[in-house]
């Protein structure tokens, strides 16, 4: 599936001069709610973490797509890139397009979980992860940068993205009669063990990590 669309909107918005005052601020504010005063290298490192995880979108949607094919996926996982892709194409969205960089923090957080929602799932019925990369302390230290009401939000979004796609229902044919009622009893899109969890120790000064 072509990315190209997406990866435009990164590079433009990512590229305008107030982008990086715009997260600078925003990650301050983030701090700032939590009684933390960050310091210019803390925000550094907290904007340098949000322009990385906004430009891993496209490459994440390859990486989930040839890893879906692979185990027989494909269609599914298409839906749900149709889905996600959809979702950059909305100007009022959850936090509307004309914020900017702002702007494509939902995006980003929407596509990412998703993929690691597939992944969560399939690691849950196979004991194989579908892919190596694993996002869930990056999307949790998002999330936190999002916020409430819309950070809860976006994860309903993610949760009807797995059923409109019935991608779950393709996941238990993968799995043997065993692993389905495990499915049955503990299927959640947080349920799952990190396959090598992204580093996101340099956030602790914003207050973004788990202690």
């Amino acid at each position: 599936m072509d990315t190209t669309a997406i990866e435009t909107i990164i590079t433009d918005q990512c590229s305008e001069h107030h982008a990086e005052t715009d997260i600078h601020d925003l990650l301050a504010a983030v701090a700032g709610h939590q009684g933390i005063d960050a310091s210019e290298a803390d925000l550094q490192r907290g904007t340098e973490f949000v322009y990385a995880y906004i430009r891993q979108v496209p490459y994440m949607i390859k990486v989930a797509l040839t890893a879906a094919e692979m185990v027989g996926l494909r269609e599914e996982m298409k839906q749900v890139v149709a889905m996600v892709t959809r979702y950059w194409e909305q100007d009022d969205d959850i936090i509307p397009d004309h914020l900017g960089v702002i702007g494509l923090l939902d995006d980003a957080y929407c596509s990412l979980t998703s993929m690691q929602a597939v992944s969560d799932h399939f690691q849950l019925q196979t004991g194989k992860f579908l892919f190596p990369d694993d996002l869930t302390s990056a999307n949790k230290a998002m999330r936190k940068i999002i916020g409430e009401p819309y950070a809860s939000d976006l994860d309903r979004i993610v949760i009807r993205t797995m059923q409109e796609t019935h991608l779950v229902q393709a996941v238990k044919k993968l799995a043997s009669e065993e692993k389905q009622i495990l499915f049955a009893r503990q299927s959640t899109i947080w349920n799952h063990n990190p396959a090598g969890d992204m580093s996101i120790d340099d956030l602790a000064g914003l207050g973004l990590v788990e202690n």
